[in-house]
């Protein structure tokens, strides 16, 4: 799965079977906050938003920044996969 993070739209992006799929994040100090996921039912339950999410917290450790998470999809996952 090929994520592209397009940053000047500040969206993690991601096409499948023809269907985008994203993740909209912030940055603001020393926090890259997630603010919305978005994966259409036709390509739900293949593990696209975990992907995201897991894209977003790696990107963010990369950069040494926090993960705040305003979305609840990500909350979730995050403190599943701390």
């Amino acid at each position: 799965m090929q994520i592209h993070d397009n940053q000047n739209a500040h969206r993690l992006e991601v096409e499948i079977d023809g269907h985008k799929a994203w993740l909209d994040y912030a940055l603001e100090g020393k926090n890259l906050i997630i603010r919305h996921t978005d994966v259409p039912d036709e390509v739900g339950g293949r593990g696209v938003g975990s992907a995201l999410v897991r894209h977003a917290r790696d990107m963010a450790r990369e950069a040494g920044l926090n993960v705040v998470s305003h979305c609840s999809f990500a909350t979730t996952w995050l403190q599943k996969y701390p």
